[in-house]
């Protein structure tokens, strides 16, 4: 499973707020921003936190990549 939160990023860029705004806005530590600016995995609170400071769906911050499998 692979995800990606390029739809974060472009909001960001959208609403002109810098990650570290976003930051100390939703209280998100630097550990957990990296993270995400590593497609890696976040807690649901933290979604839920983001989703709840923008009043948006996760489909907004989120994105699925499907992984091809090789046979």
């Amino acid at each position: 499973m692979a995800f990606t939160y390029k739809p974060l990023w472009k909001l960001l860029i959208d609403k002109e707020m810098s990650k570290k705004q976003l930051m100390e806005k939703t209280s998100i530590s630097k550990s957990t921003m990296d993270k995400m600016g590593r497609n890696e995995k976040v807690s649901m609170e933290i979604l839920d936190r983001l989703c709840s400071y923008f009043s948006c769906e996760i489909s907004d911050i989120v994105e699925h990549i499907n992984e091809v499998e090789m046979p």
